[in-house]
């Protein structure tokens, strides 16, 4: 995929330019609101002279054929990334090296819990919503046997030692949140989502993350294992998503919401960038280039845009 027009600023000469991305999961197309939240990476990223990378996340649910749609739709609407694109899947020693590190430094333990132990355990009025408890963390040797002989895989925790953790947002400002000792191994020998994404985002010298404000809450998590690491934690960015017309973040349940629905309306794929944009305040925006040219995230949008798929503007000055 070729890059886009060189960006509006550069890095300091001598100093290596830092990144921004955009990570989709492949489980299926992307949305509208999955396209807002990568045109608004993308012109934060090029704004401040960064690379644009793109990391394809499939540890977990992959449909065959998604991720490659997604990227076509991606340069459809006219956001082009800085090669190569990196797959998670290819990764896996990388995960397991930060897991070792912190094993060896005691900041990790077997947790037998199920999903639903967890669930319970959590609503109890001693417990944060969302956080887990430590029911595994100061089990015996003895204990862990008892859970292997009755045939339950370990997950592997972090052994965290504060409950919370102040991350900065350019847009939200300073954010204190939860932290807890959150799965770095699934059961299944898979690594966990927290694990990868920090690993991934230092190890690619991604330091800007824009994504969706429902990411929000596990963002301390994440600069809190980075700085366990030893890694940079990266500038944040957590944009407002798209709702339906109820109020819900869209879903794919809600009618025309992909690109490829749109074109099968009629629509090309600079109508939906055309309306992308103007949902951001960039009305008679046309092209990504011309969005980029206007972009000030300091007037973005602070509210989800609600969104109607039956009333989606056909502007007229898109060809």
């Amino acid at each position: 995929m070729p890059t886009d027009p060189a960006p509006a600023t550069t890095a300091h000469p001598g100093q290596r330019p830092g990144a921004g991305r955009f990570a989709p999961s492949p489980s299926g197309d992307l949305h509208l609101g999955n396209l807002r939240t990568a045109l608004l990476a993308w012109l934060f990223a090029r704004s401040t002279g960064r690379e644009f990378l793109m990391r394809v996340e499939d540890l977990d649910r992959v449909k065959k054929g998604a991720a490659e749609r997604q990227l076509e739709d991606l340069a459809a609407i006219g956001l082009g990334w800085d090669p190569p694109v990196v797959w998670q899947s290819q990764r896996l020693a990388r995960y397991e090296t930060a897991i070792a590190r912190l094993t060896e430094a005691d900041l990790t333990y077997e947790c037998f819990c199920t999903r639903k132990e967890i669930q319970q355990a959590v609503t109890a009025p001693h417990g944060p919503m969302g956080a887990y408890p430590g029911t595994c963390r100061n089990l015996t040797e003895s204990e862990r046997q008892r859970w292997r002989d009755e045939g339950r895989s370990a997950a592997l925790r972090l052994r965290a030692d504060r409950t919370e953790f102040t991350v900065t947002d350019l847009l939200l400002g300073e954010y204190r949140g939860a932290v807890d000792d959150l799965v770095l191994r699934r059961g299944d020998g898979t690594p966990a989502y927290n694990l990868a994404v920090v690993v991934d985002d230092a190890d690619q010298g991604i330091d800007q993350v824009v994504r969706g404000d429902d990411l929000l809450p596990s963002t301390p998590r994440q600069a809190y294992l980075a700085t366990l690491l030893g890694l940079p934690v990266p500038a944040y960015a957590h944009v407002p998503l798209v709702l339906n017309t109820s109020g819900q973040r869209l879903a794919k349940r809600d009618g025309a919401v992909t690109l490829r629905d749109r074109t099968a309306l009629g629509e090309s794929p600079r109508h939906v960038l055309s309306a992308l944009a103007a949902s951001l305040g960039y009305d008679g925006a046309t092209t990504s280039a011309d969005v980029l040219e206007r972009f000030r995230p300091e007037n973005l949008p602070k509210e989800p845009w609600r969104l109607d798929p039956d009333g989606l503007l056909q502007p007229s000055w898109c060809p």
